[in-house]
């Protein structure tokens, strides 16, 4: 005897699961950037798109891949411009730098969720610890090599100044977008790192060249 069954759920196409996912994924933005890792739960993520936590399992097989799913999507953003999908380097790269900070004054929720979970990142197990950790050294490589490159270009060269220059400008850059989540109104983002940036350049290459 032949079983009644209801209708067939057709498998959503490639395109609409894409679009789940990335909705799920701004979800989480918001979600972490406003709670932390710890405090956001699926539910909360769910909650905004109209979906269960089983159905944000279905999607992302745990909280911790959902959140270095965030933080690739994070990284993607910033390079979607580009060609390669990769950061120039030279002075390119300094340029690259203050343009995403004029950017993020655009997309709050983003860079209050980078600033949370950098932060959360220290503490012990954190499962974003070796993302971050990873980012810095990476970033901190790249800002050194486009320094070499102006460097080269000026004649000058100071490989301790490089480094510390290296790791000046990241920490100015997260420390500005710190202060103007807490008060936006009293710090323009963009011109205060393109001030920071361009000051720590020339304090390593000189003063740019007169037109």
């Amino acid at each position: 005897m032949s079983r009644i069954s209801g209708p067939v759920q057709q498998p959503q196409s490639r395109p609409a699961t894409a679009a789940r996912r990335r909705a799920i994924i701004e979800a989480a933005i918001e979600v972490f950037g406003s709670k932390g890792f710890t405090g956001g739960t699926l539910a909360d993520v769910g909650a905004h798109v109209g979906m269960t936590h089983a159905g944000v399992l279905h999607h992302f097989r745990s909280k911790e891949q959902l959140l270095l799913e965030m933080l690739k999507y994070r990284d993607a953003v910033d390079v979607e411009a580009f060609e390669d999908q990769h950061i120039p380097g030279g002075a390119a790269l300094f340029e690259h730098l203050i343009e995403t900070a004029l950017r993020n004054a655009e997309r709050v929720a983003l860079v209050q969720a980078y600033v949370v979970l950098s932060a959360d990142s220290i503490t012990e197990d954190h499962p974003a610890r070796e993302y971050f950790e990873s980012r810095y050294r990476i970033l901190r490589r790249e800002v050194a090599e486009a320094f070499e490159v102006m460097c080269q270009e000026k004649g000058v060269h100071d490989d301790e100044q490089i480094k510390m220059a290296s790791a000046s400008i990241l920490a100015v850059m997260d420390g500005l977008q710190y202060q103007w989540l807490l008060a936006p109104d009293t710090l323009d983002l963009g011109k205060a790192t393109k001030f920071a940036i361009e000051s720590i350049v020339t304090s390593v290459v000189g003063p740019p060249d007169a037109d």
